[in-house]
């Protein structure tokens, strides 16, 4: 047997050199060995603790409970902690503060259709301006997309006026997203669960839970079922979907201040304990000592008295005894140490920390503190497209209304492509123009000067020209301007020509806008 074993390479001869054979399965097994030793420590290493309630952790904050759950602590953050308050208040004050101008190119001039006086009654109706299209209320949806990360914006549409009121939906009422089978990024269903409640006759209360389908805002089927598995379909009430910092699947987005929650709390805790050690330093300033006994407590009794003093007070002390200050070298602790803690929660909100602080002229420079860098500048740029694309969509929805509806404003031709109804309105544009002023502020004689060498070389229009010098002296609501000087024939009339029209002019154009005549003179 042992020669057997010897032959095989198994066991070494006790006399003889190792065959290459021998050599090679040797090599073999410590290459084996080496393999089942890596493959143990890469095993170990995602075992580990840290790996492994990072990894727990995700699967737990990004179901559809965990981003709940997740919403609500940024709610409670952005309500109680400076911090996070600030952060995404400077965003929507970036991304909002200056107003937006949303209108439709065709204004009912050259016998074209008013798209854009259907848009701006969509978007003036006061209801819509209370819940979506006004100044405070898309302040509130930006906040929204940072704490919740997801805005649902459910279009309530009259089928046969088509008029449309547009209402948020609360995050935590849409409990599910339905998509197409086999693309999780063309949604066709929100399945909505919420409780309502009603007054009733004995001046009591009474809760009731319901459930329904929404249809997102392109999804228009040619067969149309009332209900699924029991559930309500509401066809007139199509939802858009606003998301930001999508994950996974695209379907739910995360909201900004997600990212930032830890280092806010971290933040808050560092200056909690800093000024609890400023406390504890002064609550003892001094310390005396004395060598006998008897005399130690006619100290003590003297200091309790001494405590109940005033500042600038004199002591007198008897023969061995002594009283010092408590020296503080080493005990202090400076709070712009935190200012790290700070810098991440700014980088997690997309702004900077000499901002985020308020303190510029402490934490960094002034002139900083007053500019965006490029990153910062480009991400609420992105932030703006993304309301762009949503301002776009829901008045395109508006003016697809106005023309599928049997009373409605509009007149064209609807043809349907797959799942979608496109409304086609002849020579009239539909588009919808968004537009946003300059999140930096130029200098008005620079902006001046582009246009006045835009004029030289004559490479615009009139009105647009016009357009662009209202925008640069910030005039808001500059259609009633355009308006006026616009005659009937849409031609561009400069303000000098409107001003020296004559009373002829003034009555005629009365006569025709079926006014008084007379009323026009006064």
């Amino acid at each position: 047997m042992p020669g057997i074993m010897e032959a095989l390479g198994l066991k070494k001869a006790t006399e003889q050199e190792p065959t290459v054979e021998a050599w090679r399965l040797e090599d073999a097994a410590y290459r084996l060995e080496t393999a089942n030793e890596n493959l143990a420590r890469l095993q170990l290493m995602y075992e580990d603790t840290g790996w492994e309630s990072l990894t727990a952790a995700g699967q737990r904050e990004f179901t559809r409970e965990g981003l709940t759950r997740n919403a609500e602590l940024c709610r409670v953050m952005f309500l109680a902690n400076p911090l996070m308050k600030r952060g995404l208040g400077i965003r929507a004050s970036y991304v909002f503060g200056q107003g937006v101008e949303i209108n439709a190119r065709a204004t009912g001039d050259d016998g074209e259709q008013d798209v854009d006086a259907v848009v701006k009654a969509f978007l003036d109706d006061e209801g819509n301006m209370d819940a979506v299209t006004g100044a405070q209320a898309r302040i509130s949806l930006e906040n929204d997309l940072g704490t919740d990360g997801n805005v649902f914006l459910a279009h309530f549409t009259n089928p046969l006026t088509g008029r449309v009121k547009v209402r948020p939906l609360p995050f935590d009422e849409i409990v599910e997203i339905i998509s197409e089978p086999g693309d999780k990024t063309t949604p066709w269903f929100y399945r909505r669960r919420w409780v309502e409640t009603t007054l009733t006759n004995t001046f009591g209360s009474l809760s009731r839970e319901y459930e329904a389908l929404y249809p997102a805002l392109k999804y228009q089927p040619a067969t149309k079922q009332k209900s699924y598995n029991g559930v309500e379909v509401r066809w007139d009430s199509p939802i858009l979907h606003v998301k930001v910092n999508p994950y996974g699947s695209k379907v739910w987005g995360v909201g900004d201040g997600f990212a930032a929650l830890p280092w806010c709390r971290s933040y808050k805790e560092f200056l909690e304990d800093w000024a609890t050690l400023c406390r504890a330093l002064s609550r003892i300033a001094f310390r005396a000592s004395s060598s006998k006994a008897k005399a130690s407590q006619v100290q003590r009794a003297g200091l309790e008295a001494l405590n109940k003093m005033g500042a600038g007070s004199s002591v007198s002390l008897g023969e061995g005894q002594t009283l010092e200050a408590v020296p503080k070298t080493g005990a202090t602790l400076d709070s712009e140490s935190g200012r790290p803690l700070a810098a991440m929660a700014a980088a997690a909100l997309g702004v900077n920390v000499t901002i985020l602080l308020a303190d510029p002229g402490v934490t960094g420079a002034r002139a900083v503190a007053e500019t965006l860098d490029r990153p910062q500048y480009l991400e609420l740029m992105n932030r703006q497209e993304v309301w762009s694309q949503a301002y776009r969509a829901s008045c395109g929805y508006v003016i697809e209304q106005a023309v599928i509806a049997p009373r409605g404003p509009l007149k064209g031709t609807v043809t349907r492509e797959d799942d979608r109804l496109l409304v086609d309105l002849g020579d009239t544009d539909a588009t919808v123009e968004v537009i946003w002023p300059e999140l930096e502020e130029i200098p008005l004689d620079i902006l001046m000067g582009a246009l006045e060498k835009a004029n030289d070389m004559d490479v615009l229009p009139p009105v647009e020209k016009f357009k662009l010098v209202l925008r640069a002296l910030r005039v808001r609501d500059i259609d009633d301007l355009l308006a006026a000087m616009v005659n009937d024939a849409g031609e561009f009339i400069p303000p000098s020509a409107a001003a020296d029209a004559t009373a002829g002019d003034l009555a005629a154009k009365a006569f025709r806008d079926g006014k008084d005549p007379a009323a026009a003179l006064k």
